[in-house]
């Protein structure tokens, strides 16, 4: 099976069960996985969160999901039990299509990691 379709197969594997799970079916974008995922990363599901904090709930996500790839790595956690990360590699500069496949490639390894899909 060619990788593209190997991604994309997963990639709706994760969509769905997500949306299920999360959002009455209704698909979830990549955003709100990504928030997800940061939520997921600090571990306080049930706060509620300002707009703010949902910003850097995405930057956590973003940082742990880019750290198998080298541009991250996982620094500490501040007094509140919040993730930092530091910058290892910038990242390159990329298409809004290329960045989108990196970052589905990046949630699907995720999910495969957490045995959340196989």
């Amino acid at each position: 099976m060619a990788r593209d379709e190997q991604l994309k197969i997963r990639w709706e594997q994760v969509q769905d069960k997500l949306s299920g799970q999360f959002a009455d079916g209704e698909k979830l974008e990549l955003d709100a996985i990504i928030y997800l995922i940061g939520v997921q990363e600090l571990g306080q599901p049930h706060r509620k969160y300002k707009k703010d904090h949902k910003l850097d709930l995405m930057h956590i996500a973003i940082c742990r999901l880019l750290e198998p790839y080298g541009y991250y790595e996982f620094d500490y956690f501040d007094d509140d039990g919040w993730p930092h990360y530091k910058m290892l590699e910038a990242l390159p500069q990329l298409k809004a299509g290329e960045q989108t496949v990196l970052m589905k490639e990046a949630i699907v390894q995720y999910f495969l990691e957490k045995e959340y899909i196989q």
